[in-house]
């Protein structure tokens, strides 16, 4: 009787005792990739809101999109020590202004970094001929003003960033950019999205008059995409472009 009432006893502690004590070696859960952002609080407004609602977007989607989301507005956070773990950086509204923030992104992107650029982030400048190279050799030119919606086309429906994107689409109020040459006159550039000559002209106090004007490209040297839409806080309105922006995402994740 003793024998079987200590076997009783043994069976309850197993099966009461916590899992540590059953399993005294779990499978640690794999790491999320990092995917950090930067942006500026101050400047254009209608910059900053986009930043705002795409912070949001961004950090409510990571569950979903098997990423770790974080955002900072101290720029030095580009540099070597902080980068060796992240995945994708995202600039949202701003760019590098220090030779040592630019040093240590030219220097991520060239090992194994990712970037995706909105709107004023593809600016560059003068002074860091690097980057005019990382955009594909083109500079700004020219934009419209007031910012207005336009009719955006798709330029290879076959690609995994403009999945479930339509063909033809118009995309809400932005501040649309030309650029000098067309990135398209690169043969590194593939382009993703082009403003239709139908919007032509467009604005009234700054006016496009119409020619080459891609809007979303990857420059195929580096693991990065720039788009031009990110001027005011209507851009997540229209599902075609919050869907792309999760496409680039797991797209520049999976590389």
């Amino acid at each position: 009787m003793r024998r079987i009432l200590l076997a009783i006893a043994c069976v309850a502690v197993i099966l009461l005792a916590p899992p540590s004590l059953i399993d005294a070696a779990p499978q640690p859960q794999a790491a999320r990739p990092k995917v950090l952002a930067f942006f500026t609080p101050g400047g254009e407004l209608d910059h900053v809101l986009f930043a705002q609602q795409a912070m949001r977007a961004l950090a409510a989607g990571a569950g979903d999109g098997g990423y770790a989301f974080t955002a900072t507005t101290d720029w030095d956070h580009l540099n070597d020590a902080n980068l060796r773990d992240v995945r994708v950086v995202i600039w949202l509204n701003d760019m590098p202004h220090t030779p040592a923030q630019r040093q240590a992104f030219e220097r991520y992107m060239s090992g194994s970094g990712a970037w995706l650029g909105f709107h004023v982030s593809g600016f560059g400048n003068t002074a860091w001929p690097w980057f005019t190279e990382f955009m594909g050799g083109s500079r700004f030119t020219a934009s419209n003003w007031p910012s207005l919606p336009a009719r955006i086309n798709v330029d290879d429906g076959a690609h995994p960033i403009v999945k479930g994107v339509p063909p033809s689409f118009v995309a809400p109020i932005n501040e649309w950019y030309s650029w000098t040459p067309s990135p398209r006159a690169n043969p590194d550039v593939k382009v993703l999205l082009t403003l239709d000559a139908s919007n032509f002209p467009l604005g009234v106090k700054n006016t496009l008059n119409g020619g080459d004007i891609p809007v979303a490209w990857i420059n195929t040297k580096y693991r990065m995409v720039y788009v031009n839409y990110g001027h005011g806080d209507q851009i997540y309105s229209t599902p075609p472009l919050p869907t792309m922006i999760d496409n680039i995402l797991r797209w520049l994740l999976s590389r």
